[in-house]
């Protein structure tokens, strides 16, 4: 979700380094603040009622509050603010409380500066997400040590009943909001259709969203509007891929044909979060997490053996998704939510079902026209029009892509990619990019005479960052197919290019040749590639910067795991910035950086773990990532503990054999 400007922040937690006093003091005002967030959706008594069991989160937080205010009162007694000093377990669960009402309070802030029918469409997320806070905070009050605090008993028979209250709460949304989307949503379908509405349910619908006056409805107009500008996808280059059963509000969501490249292989829904797996393959992230959770090991498409398990965001296809969305009045989150019943269908089906056949030859007889205009273009100002139009065209569908392609739209871009004129050159490896989205189009592009050499031209001398992402962008989408890799790899500029992006580029040009680079390290025989032409010191630098830290971590690991372990362990400074990653990165970048770690320290001897083991609070680091950290993350960490714990014994028992010996060799130049 996209920060707005509108949208108010709280402050962040204190430094560690605060004393209890303060911590304290925080703790205090945040679940104040927490206890004091109203929205119609959080209030019992409104007809809008989103959640029944998390409305009462705020309540229960202000109930936390008396804590708090008897540890300052005790303190307070004593007249000296310095001596309050909390047992350590307690003072570290305060702490790791005060980070999850922090997150309580961005979330209902979030809420609170929303619109209604916002909030309403976007109820299970808004829960599931208030729900993850309140289990973290039972948790943290089940482990904190009550018997060692100067609470009165009362305060603690309040914190037992808080914890079972916290412990019954529920994720699922109330029928009554779920009953208030479905008719707005039939609402929506009826003005559509050209029905008006009954003057009865719409006043009724207005009621339940607690639009009661002129006033009401105007507010809730603005913070649509600003909703809707949260929500809209920037288009970079109309697809950036950086690497890639309700109705909406808008439409009937289950008459649209939603396009075969859209649906995940393995849900046939359409995809909220696309995601490349190790064989280029992409899928919904929760769809193959879950198939991944279960223990397969595989491509679901392709049956190939996965070589690695880093999920790389298809930023260019999550793109065009919400593009498509937004084209067909169907906002991007609500769209997930779009059953498969109607996704259900094979590629003929999928193109065919909502969309007359005559728009299907007017949009292949566009295509054809657009191509014929082009191969004739008597200037570059005329070519200019007709690529952007075909880039245009090639934005949307499957069956788009493969019209302009059919007609012969490809060897005639190619040469476009080398042109002088930035916008020209800007449209064309854009339209490129937006046509290797098709799986049959990669072959032709491919094949193509000077295919490879136009690209790498592009990111070598694009003549803006625009067109070098979308060069970088095709690269990755070309990657999708597990051969192509090392023909791109072998191209003897690809890997200086792209090296050259992830150090010179803006933040967007480097996530998307680190992406690129990715995808390429997916194949072993690059490796080496790869390491000569400094991926390593590229990836290390990168990972210093949050906003390309995934990329880069993950590029990290994919090379130490196919044979790059030793050039990971030789690169200075290398354990310390992937402990730094383990420190402060996200949840895949702390996974990715793990694993990186675990596969340098199997593969370079006990040097680097000597070198993990000697950094300051690696202990803490691992600890804390495995409580905290995803499935994968937690396994790593784990095994770096493992690593850890054996080289220590073995440095124990080393030094116990050396002074045995030493003792042997003293005691017989005695008896001597």
């Amino acid at each position: 979700m996209a920060t707005s400007p509108f949208r108010p922040v709280p402050h962040p937690p204190p430094p560690d380094s605060s004393t209890d006093a303060d911590l304290l003091r925080h703790l205090l005002s945040l679940s104040l603040d927490v206890s004091s967030s109203q929205h119609p959706s959080s209030s019992s008594s409104s007809p809008l009622r989103i959640n029944p069991n998390l409305s009462s989160v705020p309540r229960n937080v202000k109930q936390l509050s008396f804590l708090f205010e008897e540890l300052l009162l005790a303190n307070q007694d004593e007249d000296d603010d310095h001596d309050l000093a909390l047992p350590r377990t307690a003072s570290l669960c305060f702490r790791e409380i005060l980070h999850v009402l922090h997150r309580l309070k961005v979330l209902f802030d979030d809420r609170d500066c929303r619109s209604r029918a916002f909030v309403l469409f976007r109820a299970e997320r808004i829960a599931n997400e208030i729900h993850e806070q309140v289990v973290d905070l039972a948790t943290f009050l089940d482990i904190l040590p009550l018997a060692e605090l100067r609470v009165p008993k009362d305060v603690r028979d309040l914190l037992r009943l808080l914890r079972r209250q916290l412990r019954r709460t529920s994720p699922a949304v109330d029928p009554a909001a779920l009953s208030l989307r479905r008719d707005v949503l039939e609402l929506v379908a009826g003005v559509e259709s050209g029905t008006v509405p009954d003057r009865g349910a719409l006043r009724g619908i207005f009621r339940r969203l607690s639009l009661d006056g002129l006033r009401s409805c105007r507010h809730e107009i603005e913070r649509l509007e600003r909703d809707i500008d949260d929500c809209v996808v920037d288009d970079r280059s109309d697809s950036s891929i950086g690497a890639g059963g309700s109705k909406s509000p808008f439409s009937e969501a289950e008459d649209l044909a939603v396009p075969a490249d859209f649906r995940c292989p393995i849900s046939l829904e359409l995809m909220r979060d696309p995601i490349v797996v190790a064989t280029g393959q992409t899928y919904d992230r929760e769809s193959i997490v879950r198939w991944i959770g279960s223990g397969h090991a595989t491509c679901p498409k392709s049956g190939q053996a996965l070589p690695h398990l880093e999920l790389l965001p298809n930023r260019a296809l999550k793109n065009l998704i919400a593009r498509w969305c937004r084209d067909n009045n169907l906002p991007y989150d609500v769209a997930d939510t779009i059953t498969s019943t109607s996704n259900k269908q094979d590629d003929a089906d999928g193109a065919t079902t909502g969309t007359n056949k005559a728009a299907l030859e007017a949009a292949r007889m566009t295509a054809s026209f657009l191509v014929d205009e082009l191969a004739t273009a008597p200037s570059t100002e005329a070519a200019h029009g007709l690529v952007h139009e075909l880039r245009l065209l090639a934005k949307h569908g499957s069956g788009n892509r493969a019209f302009v392609a059919e007609a012969g739209a490809i060897p005639l871009l190619l040469p476009l990619l080398r042109s002088a004129d930035a916008g020209l050159q800007l449209n064309a490896v854009a339209a490129l990019l937006n046509l290797s989205i098709l799986e049959a189009n990669k072959r032709r592009i491919m094949h193509g005479d000077g295919a490879i050499d136009g690209v790498v031209h592009v990111m070598a001398e694009g003549s803006t960052w625009r067109a070098k992402e979308n060069a970088a962008a095709t690269v990755l989408s070309l990657c999708s197919v597990h051969s192509y890799r090392r023909r791109l790899a072998r191209h003897p500029r690809m890997v200086e290019v792209l090296m050259q992006m992830a150090r010179d580029g803006p933040t967007s040009a480097k996530k998307d040749a680190m992406a690129a680079i990715l995808s390429l390290a997916g194949d072993r025989e690059n490796t080496g590639r790869l390491v000569e032409g400094g991926v390593v010191a590229a990836a290390l630098e990168a990972a210093g910067e949050p906003e390309v830290a995934e990329e880069a971590s993950a590029v990290l690991a994919a090379v130490a795991r196919r044979g790059g372990a030793e050039a990971v362990a030789e690169a200075e400074g290398a354990v310390a910035r992937l402990v730094g990653v383990l420190r402060r990165g996200s949840d895949w970048a702390r996974e990715s950086a793990a694993a990186a770690l675990v596969a340098v320290c199997r593969r370079t001897g006990a040097s680097i773990v000597a070198e993990l083991a000697a950094v300051p609070g690696i202990e803490w680091v691992i600890w804390e990532l495995m409580g905290a950290g995803t499935e994968r993350a937690r396994r790593k960490a784990a095994a770096l503990g493992r690593i850890c714990r054996r080289w220590a014994a073995a440095v124990e028992a080393e030094r116990t054999a050396r002074f045995s010996a030493m003792s042997v060799t003293a005691a017989s130049t005695t008896v001597a």
